[in-house]
């Protein structure tokens, strides 16, 4: 039995980070609100985020910590909503927060202060939120006498969304329709296709996607390296296709993960190669050969053990001196010294591939901005229809970044819906 059609303002699809803040945005200006989430509660991700203490933004925002085809794209949404107007809203609400490396700021209590807050902002601006909600068919609605010159000001529905809840059959009309349903990554936290199959109903490019912020797994003999090192960490320089990060890596029974690795592997193609130096800001080269005169009587990985974990150095020495092993420095020549020290730099690795969506943080590409309004997130050939938050082909780097676009994108909607 299908219930009577029901009409709001606005209507979002998806109670994520961007689908909360668009909702009581809008409604704080007096629109009615209906938000639709496909899981059992709202902000799965908010709350599993940072450990469980939320990064949710980041003191250092500028449009080059994100990454899109159309790279201009994201500045009008930061510029409007910044991290500092988030700050100010958690200040607001009293939650005790605190700055990590990088800028990165987390809850000191727990990513719950983060959700609760948009769920009371919700509250006090009336928005309606259900959740266990599977959308079947968005459909457009033809308006008599309904020109574009004064569609905004005509606030009939333009779209209607037809849903299941439970075994209900429901049917809701709005006059705008906003696309907060998330990417790929993490299907576990209701990550989903939906948005990208709205954008192909009405015409919209998707920009190639893939996973990002994702460990790397290897199929040769670096597997059994990594194995063999699983739960080792260090502070890392990792490069490829120009660009670098110092953060740190962590060995895993898979590969290699850690904040670098996830970092990087945005920038990451399959067949790429990338590079670990395992002591930024040295140069081993010089460092070995200078240690040759002055610690000469000394094994190569005893010299090691002032910068390197054990276990590590005994991987490095099998790959790279094992017929050395038990050779003094003092008898190395500076050309040998010279090439273990650039290994050391310049440790190249090539992944298999990454450990894709199921652990993604983020998924990279997307709906093609091109196709929509960089100042309200409107779709600009369809009125009345847009797309904020991760769905979109924006992806921040690690470090707030990411909440920090689902905050401005979705404020910037929820001005103009």
């Amino acid at each position: 039995m299908t219930q009577p059609s029901s009409h709001y303002d606005v209507i979002i699809l998806g109670a994520g980070a961007s689908g909360l803040i668009c909702a009581f945005t809008a409604a704080q200006r007096g629109q009615s609100v209906l938000l639709l989430e496909k899981s059992n509660k709202v902000g799965k991700k908010i709350l599993m985020s940072g450990g469980g203490r939320c990064n949710f933004t980041n003191q250092f925002v500028t449009a080059d910590n994100f990454i899109s085809r159309n790279p201009h794209f994201c500045k009008s949404a930061l510029n409007r909503f910044t991290q500092w107007d988030f700050i100010a809203l958690v200040e607001q609400h009293g939650i005790d927060y605190e700055e990590r490396n990088h800028g990165q700021l987390f809850c000191k209590g727990s990513a719950k202060d983060i959700l609760n807050m948009l769920l009371e902002e919700c509250a006090l601006a009336d928005v309606q939120i259900k959740t266990h909600c599977e959308i079947k068919e968005i459909k457009e609605l033809m308006l008599k006498g309904h020109s574009d010159k004064h569609q905004h000001e005509d606030r009939r529905s333009r779209y209607q969304v037809n849903l299941l809840q439970g075994h209900h059959q429901l049917r809701f009309g709005c006059h705008s329709l906003v696309v907060a349903t998330g990417a790929l990554s993490i299907p576990s936290l209701g990550g989903s296709g939906l948005g990208y199959d709205i954008a192909l109903q009405f015409g919209l490019p998707i920009i190639e996607r893939q996973a990002g912020l994702v460990p790397f797994m290897f199929s040769d003999q670096m597997k059994t390296i990594c194995e063999r090192l699983s739960g080792l960490a260090l502070e890392v320089e990792v490069s490829c296709n120009g660009q670098v990060f110092i953060e740190n890596l962590l060995f895993t029974h898979r590969g290699i993960s850690g904040p670098a690795i996830l970092q990087i592997s945005n920038y990451w193609q399959p067949g790429d190669t990338i590079t670990i130096n395992l002591l930024p800001g040295i140069n081993a080269a010089e460092w070995l050969v200078d240690a040759k005169h002055h610690q000469g009587k000394s094994l190569l990985k005893t010299l090691l053990h002032q910068k390197l974990a054990k276990p590590l150095i005994n991987e490095l020495q099998t790959l790279w001196w094992a017929q050395y092993a038990q050779t003094p420095l003092a008898e190395f020549s500076n050309i040998q010294l010279n090439r273990i020290g650039n290994q050391i730099n310049q440790w190249q690795m090539k992944p298999s591939a990454t450990e894709g969506y199921r652990t993604a943080e983020v998924t990279l590409g997307g709906v093609d901005t091109r196709a929509i309004s960089s100042k309200t997130m409107e779709v600009k050939e369809q009125p009345g229809l847009y797309f904020i938050g991760e769905v979109l082909d924006v992806t921040g780097q690690l470090g707030g970044f990411n909440f920090q676009w689902a905050w401005s994108s979705g404020y910037s909607a929820g001005m103009f819906v």
